[in-house]
């Protein structure tokens, strides 16, 4: 690495802990006003437009009733709260997504009667850092899309700032928000009308979902005791490489619940800029950028002609797809939504396939590469990943 690349990752990394120059500021308005309207506080019965907001989503961000416009700002909220939204639109020169709370229970049985009319499968989208409400919802309307998912989708937004400055701040909130996540997942998990569970993580959302689903694993209170949570996809993971390594096999992929059909589903790639800076402020390597570490390893790699890139070791129930030759986007960070390659290896992976036509082998037996494929190019990256525009 030249000493200008070495400069620019150290800023990028000041720029990350950015924290210590911009800190979360509680506000000029008590947090208590944001919700002291009624309309923060669903009443049972209420009715939803179901036909206008058909996406669901979980929140434990503090919602701003002030207006005639309810939102969700980017402050803990003091509950979780349940509600109904639809893929956002431009007003104003601002990204607004159409939403309205539901009351618990009334969400939980709305979720059940979708549930029961397909196929008794959900998909829980779980964001990354630097996320807004808008920006989330956005993301978890292109996934329905694009997947034609035949179920609910369920959008989980925890309280990430939305700012490039703000990661240790997203940290922060994001392990504030364990046990919310838990409990959640918990709850859907363990309802018998939940026969399969699809979940999808952004970025740092992946250290929101692994801790999650080995705990639901242990304290399942489901008869039958196997579990439904069976396709995880894991994309642009920012979690340590060797700590997943190291504990995946004890609890999430343990030979029990990989015999039983759980599988996961690694989106990686070299050209990751925020996981490399993600990499320099932590020290290690993060799961979603398959950087060398071990100079020697590297070395080895480059005498035998391939590529300096290291992966995962091989775990039953894992495969990993290298999307470095198809990265779209001025960081890399999220193919799955971006490149139409990428795009269609990930409606495939949603559905439950573990292998692709278009995957390419590689020295590893559970590694693929996608390479950019001349009936998809860059213009039509777009619609074929049905992408919104705005």
């Amino acid at each position: 690495m030249t000493l200008v690349r070495h400069l620019a990752v150290a800023s990028a990394a000041l720029a990350l802990g950015g924290c210590v120059v911009t800190p979360v500021d509680y506000g000029k308005v008590p947090h208590a006003a944001y919700v002291a309207d009624p309309r923060c506080t669903a009443q049972p019965g209420a009715a939803v437009d179901e036909a206008a907001l058909p996406l669901f989503f979980v929140t434990s961000r503090l919602p701003d009733c002030r207006t005639d416009a309810i939102s969700l700002t980017n402050h803990r909220g003091e509950r979780i709260r349940h509600g109904r939204f639809a893929k956002p639109a431009e007003i104003d020169k601002k990204l607004r997504t159409p939403m309205a709370f539901q009351d618990e229970g009334d969400w939980w049985q709305a979720l059940q009667a979708e549930t029961d009319r397909k196929q008794g499968r959900v998909l829980l989208y779980v964001h990354g850092y630097r996320e807004t409400f808008e920006t989330t919802s956005k993301d978890a309307a292109q996934i329905a899309r694009m997947t034609g998912f035949d179920g609910p989708v369920i959008g989980y937004s925890w309280p990430s700032q939305g700012e490039v400055l703000k990661y240790a701040a997203d940290e922060t909130n994001m392990y504030h928000d364990v046990r919310n996540f838990r409990d959640f997942l918990r709850g859907l998990a363990d309802k018998p009308w939940v026969k399969e569970i699809v979940i999808v993580s952004h970025s740092l959302g992946a250290r929101l979902v692994i801790p999650a689903i080995g705990t639901v694993d242990r304290v399942s209170r489901r008869a039958d005791r196997t579990g439904n949570i069976s396709t995880i996809i894991l994309a642009s993971p920012d979690i340590d490489s060797e700590t997943f390594e190291r504990d995946i096999v004890d609890e999430v992929l343990s030979p029990e619940r990989v015999a039983q059909g759980r599988h996961i589903t690694l989106y990686v790639s070299a050209k990751d800029k925020a996981l490399a800076v993600s990499r320099a402020v932590h020290g290690y390597p993060r799961l979603g950028s398959p950087f060398c570490f071990d100079p020697f390893e590297a070395a080895d790699l480059k005498a035998k002609g391939f590529p300096e890139r290291c992966f995962v070791g091989t775990i039953p129930g894992v495969t990993v797809v290298d999307t470095t030759e198809v990265s779209r986007g001025s960081t890399g960070h999220s193919n799955f939504l971006r490149s139409a390659v990428a795009c269609r290896d990930f409606v495939d992976a949603v559905a439950g396939k573990q292998t692709r036509p278009e995957r390419v082998a590689t020295r590893l037996p559970h590694v693929f590469w996608l390479r950019p494929d001349p009936a998809a190019p860059k213009e039509l990256d777009e619609t074929i990943c049905n992408r919104d525009p705005l």
